[in-house]
């Protein structure tokens, strides 16, 4: 009760609770180095004043830019510098991808298309939870019921996310609208199922796998993570605080094809299978946003929602971007022509101030292609 009452003081506009309880240490690599910068840019000064001028001018806590093996950008806003730790929101989605790419690398699942309940025996002998595949978990295809707001603190939405038994509430009472993978609904629940997932596959907890299969591996400075009480498990669908180059080594690890010095972190072809849509939403894959044909509006929820659709004032400049896109227009671009990967963080931004997605990588990707003898990518289809 103390979380809605929390929650309901902020309001139905969807930026969720203001704070954690309670919160436990991820730990980061013991020897974190900060990535490389460059000391000549290969971006011209006027592209990179107008993207920062963009960034700060929407309530943003960071920008880097990553190109090429060095950080090229790296601005902070406000009271925020490189060692704060920034909150995920949906940023926490495509973790989860990354960490199931993982554990199926370390041989802890078999398949994207295992059933999830040879983990989540509970599942066993229903006829429709038997049925979710590990890949739905990360494509929002479960056949949960869709994310919304409810005025009711028992509801099963306020439920699933603020009680301190959240995952046994999931696994035991949340609902079905459809039969698994025939329809993409965007659900907190079902990315929350990664963590209960993970901890029985791994015999570990969440956050301690999130540090030893992924954070030290690239070298990357931890955090912490929201549990829905002491010593209970994680939240996997939102509420890590990391900073903001761990939250961009993610995005180089992708752009790398799951490499990382040399190191097959994830199984070849894993980032290829997550860039792949689904006919019930193309626009996204497992845990990353991906263009098909242009719109002007793209939301989270199902396509056919009129709400909360994200302006994209005219299509990429490059058909093979991808990103990850979260609460409040946190997004991180990679642009594989380009060996680019683009952050912004922070909260969001002023109403009179709109985001566009597409306003920083065609910015920054027609700059890196100014030469005239330069043939740009072939753009994200109309």
């Amino acid at each position: 009760m103390q979380r809605f009452n929390r929650l309901a003081e902020g309001g139905s506009g969807g930026a969720g609770l203001g704070a954690y309880d309670t919160l436990e240490l991820v730990e980061g690599s013991e020897n974190v180095e900060p990535l490389t910068t460059r000391i000549a840019a290969t971006l011209t000064s006027e592209a990179m004043a107008e993207a920062r001028e963009y960034t700060e001018s929407r309530n943003s806590s960071a920008f880097l830019l990553w190109r090429d093996g060095v950080l090229e950008a790296e601005s902070y806003f406000g009271d925020f510098d490189r060692d704060s730790l920034l909150v995920s929101k949906s940023l926490a989605k495509p973790i989860t991808a990354i960490l199931i790419g993982r554990a199926l690398q370390q041989g802890h699942l078999r398949s994207l298309d295992q059933p999830v309940a040879d983990i989540i025996t509970e599942w066993q002998g229903d006829p429709q939870r038997s049925e979710i595949l590990i890949r739905h978990l990360l494509d929002m295809r479960t056949g949960f019921k869709p994310q919304g707001f409810a005025p009711d603190p028992t509801d099963v939405l306020n439920r699933a996310y603020l009680h301190p038994r959240h995952d046994e509430v999931i696994i035991n009472d949340y609902p079905l609208t459809h039969e698994p993978g025939t329809r993409y609904e965007y659900a907190n629940a079902t990315s929350e199922m990664v963590a209960p997932l993970l901890e029985r596959a791994t015999g570990m907890r969440y956050g301690d796998y999130l540090s030893e299969a992924l954070l030290k591996p690239l070298g990357a400075a931890g955090g912490q993570i929201w549990v829905n009480r002491p010593g209970g498990t994680a939240h996997s669908g939102c509420c890590v605080l990391l900073p903001a180059q761990t939250f961009l080594r993610l995005g180089v690890l992708l752009l790398q094809d799951g490499e990382w010095e040399g190191q097959r972190l994830l199984p070849e072809g894993y980032v290829a299978e997550m860039r792949e849509g689904t006919i019930e939403n193309p626009y996204y894959g497992l845990g990353v946003w991906l263009p098909h044909t242009y719109i002007e509006r793209r939301g989270f929820a199902h396509p056919s929602v009129p709400f909360g659709k994200v302006l994209h004032s005219e299509p990429y400049a490059d058909k093979d971007i991808f990103l990850f896109d979260g609460n409040g227009n946190q997004v991180v671009y990679m642009i594989p022509s380009a060996n680019m990967v683009i952050l912004r963080m922070g909260g969001r931004p002023p109403k009179d101030a709109e985001w566009d997605n597409a306003f920083l990588p065609n910015l920054l990707l027609r700059d890196a292609n100014r030469d005239p003898a330069t043939i740009m990518p072939e753009p994200q289809p109309r």
